[in-house]
Protein backbone atom coordinates (compact mmCIF):
# COMPACT_ATOMS: atom_id res chain seq x y z
CA UNK A 1 0.00 0.00 0.00
CA UNK A 2 1.48 3.35 -1.08
CA UNK A 3 1.87 5.93 1.67
CA UNK A 4 0.95 9.52 0.75
CA UNK A 5 1.71 12.44 3.08
CA UNK A 6 -0.84 15.29 3.01
CA UNK A 7 0.61 18.72 3.81
CA UNK A 8 -2.46 20.97 3.99
CA UNK A 9 -3.48 23.41 6.76
CA UNK A 10 -7.17 23.63 5.80
CA UNK A 11 -8.83 21.02 8.00
CA UNK A 12 -11.79 20.50 5.66
CA UNK A 13 -9.64 20.00 2.56
CA UNK A 14 -7.17 17.67 4.23
CA UNK A 15 -10.00 15.58 5.69
CA UNK A 16 -11.48 15.23 2.20
CA UNK A 17 -8.06 14.35 0.77
CA UNK A 18 -7.48 11.77 3.49
CA UNK A 19 -10.81 10.06 2.78
CA UNK A 20 -10.30 10.25 -1.00
CA UNK A 21 -6.90 8.58 -0.75
CA UNK A 22 -8.09 5.94 1.70
CA UNK A 23 -11.02 5.03 -0.55
CA UNK A 24 -8.60 4.75 -3.50
CA UNK A 25 -6.46 2.22 -1.65
CA UNK A 26 -3.66 4.49 -0.45
CA UNK A 27 -2.36 4.93 3.08
CA UNK A 28 -2.73 8.65 3.86
CA UNK A 29 -0.71 10.41 6.55
CA UNK A 30 -1.87 13.90 7.55
CA UNK A 31 0.98 16.16 8.62
CA UNK A 32 0.23 18.06 11.83
CA UNK A 33 3.52 19.80 12.61
CA UNK A 34 4.09 22.45 9.94
CA UNK A 35 7.01 24.00 11.79
CA UNK A 36 9.09 20.83 11.28
CA UNK A 37 7.41 19.83 8.00
CA UNK A 38 10.55 18.83 6.10
CA UNK A 39 11.91 16.56 8.84
CA UNK A 40 8.50 15.01 9.51
CA UNK A 41 7.93 14.22 5.82
CA UNK A 42 11.34 12.55 5.52
CA UNK A 43 10.71 10.62 8.73
CA UNK A 44 7.52 9.14 7.25
CA UNK A 45 9.39 7.91 4.12
CA UNK A 46 6.30 8.32 1.91
CA UNK A 47 5.79 7.18 -1.67
CA UNK A 48 4.37 10.59 -2.60
CA UNK A 49 3.67 14.00 -1.03
CA UNK A 50 0.68 16.29 -1.66
CA UNK A 51 2.01 19.73 -0.72
CA UNK A 52 0.10 23.00 -0.41
CA UNK A 53 1.94 26.28 -1.04
CA UNK A 54 0.29 28.58 1.51
CA UNK A 55 1.16 27.06 4.91
CA UNK A 56 1.90 28.36 8.41
CA UNK A 57 5.59 28.81 9.37
CA UNK A 58 6.94 27.80 5.95
CA UNK A 59 5.87 28.45 2.38
CA UNK A 60 5.26 25.16 0.58
CA UNK A 61 7.79 26.07 -2.10
CA UNK A 62 10.46 26.48 0.59
CA UNK A 63 9.54 23.05 1.98
CA UNK A 64 9.79 21.70 -1.58
CA UNK A 65 13.30 23.15 -1.93
CA UNK A 66 14.36 21.71 1.43
CA UNK A 67 12.99 18.28 0.53
CA UNK A 68 14.82 18.26 -2.78
CA UNK A 69 18.12 18.72 -0.93
CA UNK A 70 17.49 15.46 0.91
CA UNK A 71 15.13 13.23 -1.06
CA UNK A 72 13.70 12.53 -4.52
CA UNK A 73 10.25 11.57 -3.21
CA UNK A 74 7.52 12.45 -5.77
CA UNK A 75 5.78 15.73 -4.88
CA UNK A 76 2.53 17.12 -6.28
CA UNK A 77 1.73 20.73 -5.39
CA UNK A 78 -1.98 21.05 -4.54
CA UNK A 79 -2.78 24.73 -4.14
CA UNK A 80 -5.21 27.58 -4.69
CA UNK A 81 -2.36 29.60 -6.18
CA UNK A 82 -3.00 29.22 -9.88
CA UNK A 83 -0.72 31.77 -11.49
CA UNK A 84 1.67 30.62 -14.21
CA UNK A 85 4.56 32.05 -12.17
CA UNK A 86 3.74 29.83 -9.17
CA UNK A 87 3.49 26.75 -11.35
CA UNK A 88 6.76 27.44 -13.18
CA UNK A 89 8.52 28.21 -9.90
CA UNK A 90 7.24 25.02 -8.25
CA UNK A 91 8.29 22.86 -11.20
CA UNK A 92 11.71 24.52 -11.31
CA UNK A 93 12.14 23.70 -7.61
CA UNK A 94 11.53 20.03 -8.35
CA UNK A 95 7.77 19.39 -8.11
CA UNK A 96 6.57 16.42 -10.16
CA UNK A 97 3.14 17.92 -10.88
CA UNK A 98 0.94 20.90 -10.00
CA UNK A 99 -2.81 20.76 -9.29
CA UNK A 100 -4.95 23.80 -8.48
CA UNK A 101 -7.98 24.02 -6.19
CA UNK A 102 -10.81 23.42 -6.59
CA UNK A 103 -9.78 20.16 -8.21
CA UNK A 104 -11.72 17.23 -9.62
CA UNK A 105 -11.04 14.30 -7.22
CA UNK A 106 -10.85 11.81 -10.09
CA UNK A 107 -8.37 14.01 -11.97
CA UNK A 108 -6.22 14.28 -8.85
CA UNK A 109 -6.19 10.49 -8.45
CA UNK A 110 -5.20 10.10 -12.09
CA UNK A 111 -2.36 12.61 -11.57
CA UNK A 112 -1.17 10.60 -8.56
CA UNK A 113 -1.23 7.35 -10.54
CA UNK A 114 0.66 9.01 -13.40
CA UNK A 115 3.38 10.43 -11.15
CA UNK A 116 3.86 7.14 -9.28
CA UNK A 117 4.02 5.26 -12.58
CA UNK A 118 6.46 7.74 -14.08
CA UNK A 119 8.74 7.78 -11.10
CA UNK A 120 8.41 4.07 -10.43
CA UNK A 121 9.93 2.01 -7.66
CA UNK A 122 13.67 1.71 -8.16
CA UNK A 123 14.50 -1.09 -5.72
CA UNK A 124 17.86 -2.79 -5.29
CA UNK A 125 19.18 -5.47 -2.95
CA UNK A 126 22.28 -5.44 -0.76
CA UNK A 127 22.72 -8.56 1.36
CA UNK A 128 19.53 -8.68 3.48
CA UNK A 129 18.59 -5.05 2.81
CA UNK A 130 15.95 -3.78 0.37
CA UNK A 131 17.00 -0.41 -1.03
CA UNK A 132 14.44 2.03 -2.38
CA UNK A 133 16.60 4.34 -4.48
CA UNK A 134 13.79 6.80 -5.15
CA UNK A 135 13.04 7.43 -1.48
CA UNK A 136 16.55 6.83 -0.16
CA UNK A 137 15.29 4.17 2.25
CA UNK A 138 16.97 0.99 3.50
CA UNK A 139 14.58 -1.70 4.75
CA UNK A 140 15.15 -4.88 6.73
CA UNK A 141 12.37 -6.94 8.33
CA UNK A 142 10.07 -3.97 8.82
CA UNK A 143 12.78 -1.58 10.01
CA UNK A 144 13.53 1.46 7.88
CA UNK A 145 16.53 3.76 7.76
CA UNK A 146 16.30 6.98 5.75
CA UNK A 147 19.45 8.23 4.03
CA UNK A 148 20.13 11.83 3.06
CA UNK A 149 20.52 12.62 -0.64
CA UNK A 150 24.34 12.68 -0.36
CA UNK A 151 24.42 9.45 1.66
CA UNK A 152 22.25 7.77 -0.98
CA UNK A 153 24.50 8.96 -3.82
CA UNK A 154 27.57 7.60 -2.01
CA UNK A 155 25.91 4.28 -1.15
CA UNK A 156 24.54 3.85 -4.68
CA UNK A 157 27.99 4.47 -6.18
CA UNK A 158 29.65 2.02 -3.80
CA UNK A 159 26.91 -0.55 -4.50
CA UNK A 160 27.43 -0.22 -8.25
CA UNK A 161 31.13 -0.95 -7.65
CA UNK A 162 30.70 -3.53 -4.88
CA UNK A 163 33.91 -5.36 -3.89
CA UNK A 164 35.95 -2.91 -5.96
CA UNK A 165 38.07 0.02 -4.82
CA UNK A 166 36.35 3.39 -5.11
CA UNK A 167 38.55 6.44 -4.67
CA UNK A 168 37.54 9.55 -2.76
CA UNK A 169 37.89 11.54 -5.96
CA UNK A 170 35.36 9.27 -7.69
CA UNK A 171 32.83 9.79 -4.89
CA UNK A 172 33.34 13.54 -4.87
CA UNK A 173 32.84 13.61 -8.64
CA UNK A 174 29.59 11.62 -8.28
CA UNK A 175 28.38 14.13 -5.69
CA UNK A 176 29.51 17.10 -7.77
CA UNK A 177 27.64 15.75 -10.80
CA UNK A 178 24.47 15.73 -8.66
CA UNK A 179 24.90 19.50 -8.08
CA UNK A 180 25.83 18.88 -4.43
CA UNK A 181 28.71 21.03 -3.20
CA UNK A 182 30.97 18.89 -1.05
CA UNK A 183 34.60 19.10 0.09
CA UNK A 184 36.98 16.43 1.36
CA UNK A 185 35.97 16.88 4.99
CA UNK A 186 32.25 16.76 4.14
CA UNK A 187 32.82 13.48 2.30
CA UNK A 188 34.42 11.98 5.42
CA UNK A 189 31.45 13.10 7.51
CA UNK A 190 28.96 11.60 5.03
CA UNK A 191 30.84 8.28 4.93
CA UNK A 192 30.84 8.21 8.75
CA UNK A 193 27.08 8.85 8.91
CA UNK A 194 26.41 6.24 6.24
CA UNK A 195 28.44 3.67 8.20
CA UNK A 196 26.46 4.46 11.35
CA UNK A 197 23.11 4.04 9.57
CA UNK A 198 24.21 0.73 8.04
CA UNK A 199 25.26 -0.40 11.52
CA UNK A 200 21.82 0.55 12.90
CA UNK A 201 20.16 -1.75 10.38
CA UNK A 202 22.52 -4.67 10.96
CA UNK A 203 25.27 -4.10 8.39
CA UNK A 204 28.25 -3.18 10.53
CA UNK A 205 31.70 -3.02 8.87
CA UNK A 206 30.17 -3.05 5.38
CA UNK A 207 32.37 -0.19 4.18
CA UNK A 208 36.10 -0.83 4.41
CA UNK A 209 38.57 2.07 4.30
CA UNK A 210 41.79 1.82 2.33
CA UNK A 211 43.86 4.59 3.92
CA UNK A 212 44.91 7.27 1.49
CA UNK A 213 43.03 5.64 -1.39
CA UNK A 214 39.30 5.19 -0.86
CA UNK A 215 36.62 2.68 0.13
CA UNK A 216 35.27 -0.77 -0.67
CA UNK A 217 31.69 -1.91 -0.08
CA UNK A 218 32.07 -5.55 0.99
Amino acid sequence: MKKIVIVEDDVGIRTELEQLLRNAGYLPYVLQDFKEATNEIIKQAPDLVLLDIHLPYNNGQIILQNLRKKTNVPIIMVTSKNTECDEVLSMSYGADDYVTKPYNPNILLLRIVAVLKRVGESTLQYKDLDINMQKGVLRKEGKEIVLTKNEMIIFNYLLNHQNKMVTRDELMTALWDSDAYINDNALTVNISRLRQKLKEIGQEDSIETRKGIGYILL
